[in-house]
């Protein structure tokens, strides 16, 4: 199918014991064949779903009260998390100090009202969440991944290295993907060129031909994160945005894969195959995206 690369099945050491509890233990698995797709979904792809189906996301709804206990009425709108740069250091512990609920942000106004995706078409689509990419991947004939398989493919064939492309980060200087440098969440040296997300192809593929396997945004897919297996810690993905503290969960975690813009090594050293964070059904943020397969 065009613009998705077919992988045939193999085995493969999934995970990794070298960096966050949550990758261990370091285990061999079998995955059968399977196609996915080339690139993140875009935006220009994710608008021709939304024109054939009408389809209205889930920042397009506004959150109901009684599944959010204690959330400030005025959150219960329409909108998304969106990152907010910080002017200098902050304390890493409370994710509150980049992330914010933002009225009006959703695929379309990415920064919130008044901003817009004109001139974005080929950047990944963001302020998605998990049953938005179910119904594109359904309305196009396909799945989300599972983690093994995402992970698989992410690896491009480099069974056991830390990076999509190897071990060194920038191998000669060159800047393999779309992620964070300097001190996050306040200096970013944009030495990738990039602020945010990137237009999807613009650094090197793995050694599948697959772009953006790392950086850019996190993907969603279909595998439950066990609770247990929590690091502790929110990394540059918030958690339960609108519940007071202390409150219960309504919605289950959904393991997503591959770190985002916001990845940065003196925080979320997550820009790797092994990497994986939890996110809730229920969140959309401005650097979660996703892609498909068919099986």
């Amino acid at each position: 199918m065009k613009n998705m690369v077919e992988l045939p099945g193999g085995t493969f050491r999934m995970g990794c014991d070298r960096f966050y509890p949550e990758e261990c233990p370091v285990r061999e698995v079998a995955v059968d064949g399977f196609s996915i797709d080339r690139h993140p979904v875009t935006v220009a792809e994710f608008r021709r779903f939304v024109k054939e189906t009408s389809h209205v996301t889930w920042a397009e709804h506004a959150p109901v009260a009684e599944d959010y206990p204690g959330a400030p009425p005025e959150l219960l709108v329409p909108g998304s998390l969106v990152f907010r740069k910080t002017t200098g250091p902050v304390d890493l512990r409370d994710y509150r100090n980049w992330w914010g609920w933002m009225p009006g942000a959703d695929w379309r106004h990415p920064e919130g009202p008044g901003s817009n995706v004109g001139g974005r078409e080929l950047h990944p689509v963001t302020h998605i969440a998990y049953s938005d990419a179910v119904a594109y991947a359904e309305w196009a004939g396909k799945s989300l991944p599972t983690e093994a398989e995402w992970e698989y493919a992410a690896r491009g064939g480099l069974d056991g290295a830390t990076y999509i492309w190897g071990e060194e980060f920038a191998p000669k200087g060159r800047m393999m993907a779309n992620t964070w440098q300097g001190e996050f969440p306040w200096q970013n040296l944009l030495t990738d060129g990039y602020e945010g997300t990137s237009p999807v192809e613009k650094f090197p593929a793995n050694g599948f031909g697959l772009y953006d396997m790392a950086g850019n945004v996190w993907e969603w897919t279909v595998d439950d994160f066990k609770q247990s297996q929590a690091n502790g810690r929110p990394c540059c993905a918030p958690q339960a945005p609108l519940a007071a503290d202390g409150t219960v969960e309504k919605y289950p975690r959904k393991v997503i894969k591959g770190g985002s813009h916001l990845c940065a090594p003196n925080y979320c050293l997550r820009y790797r195959p092994a990497a994986r964070q939890s996110e809730t059904l229920d969140t959309s943020t401005s650097h979660i995206g996703f892609r498909c397969v068919i099986r």
